[in-house]
């Protein structure tokens, strides 16, 4: 199991890496592209208005994400797969010993299981079977997936407001520079290129930060609402006691076609 998302660093460095380094060929005085006011005019004007726009905890919630996407998800198709073995392994156990079995499972991996595993199994204990374990699922999967899914919109936000401090910063700029204009003519160009930084910054800090993490976080919250859909299904045929062919059948349509769960070849083995 890996533990860093090792394409989302490579993309992070490859994009600032071969930005930098086009600037190193357009000019020898790179300094003029490093200017810590203008950071802090589009960072702190940004998260500023995004306070101003969303509840204090969504906004914490959003830098945690930003982080996360260094976290590769744990939902792909061979964990997808194991979870089709789980669930099939179940079904077994609560034919032979009926769904009091699960408590067991719960007891024993309850810390390593999701939240929504363990819900799903707490509701098989209790007794909930067909439809009404599906209404109860379905509305905790969905529940789940809104929630993560207001971070996606925090930095959508954050997203369209970098560009625009990035031009009330380079709009500060100008107004300094022209103050300045009457002191000393032949600084207008370094002034002016100096203001521009900050629609620079505004521009980068949207399409190479909150854009791309924003996109990021809204696949992973798909990924793991695809997989608590899995979960569901097999839950509900838990507690309908299926059998397990046909349970492997349905299952197996959320598979990857090379991933297919086989019951019978394995009996056979």
């Amino acid at each position: 199991m890996r533990f860093i998302s090792w394409e989302t660093i490579f993309g992070i460095v490859a994009g600032f890496g071969l930005f930098g380094y086009a600037i190193f060929l357009s000019t020898d005085n790179t300094a003029i592209f490093w200017s810590v006011s203008s950071i802090l005019m589009v960072l702190g004007g940004t998260f500023a208005a995004t306070m101003i726009s969303y509840q204090a905890r969504y906004v914490l919630r959003t830098l945690k994400a930003m982080i996360g996407i260094l976290i590769p998800t744990q939902v792909n198709p061979a964990t997808l797969f194991k979870d089709v073995g789980r669930i099939l392994k179940w079904s077994e156990e609560v034919r032979r010993h009926g769904p009091a079995v699960l408590d067991e499972k719960m007891e024993k991996y309850e810390k390593k299981m999701d939240v929504f595993t363990k819900y799903g199994m707490s509701l098989l204990t209790t007794g909930y079977k067909g439809d009404e374990l599906r209404e109860l699922l379905t509305e905790f999967s969905e529940s789940l997936y809104e929630r993560s899914q207001v971070q996606v919109g925090v930095l959508k936000t954050m997203a369209s407001f970098a560009p625009s401090f990035g031009m009330i910063g380079t709009l500060v700029g100008l107004v300094i520079m022209l103050d300045n204009l009457k002191a000393d003519v032949s600084q207008l160009g370094q002034g002016l290129a100096l203001a521009l930084i900050t629609t620079l910054y505004g521009v980068l800090a949207a399409n190479m930060f909150f854009k791309p993490a924003a996109l990021k976080t809204d696949q992973k919250n798909n990924m793991n609402r695809f997989r608590n859909v899995l979960m569901l299904e097999g839950f509900v045929m838990l507690s309908e006691r299926q059998d397990p062919l046909r349970m492997q059948d349905r299952l197996n349509s959320f598979l990857d076609p090379a991933l297919h769960f086989d019951l019978m070849s394995e009996k056979k083995d």
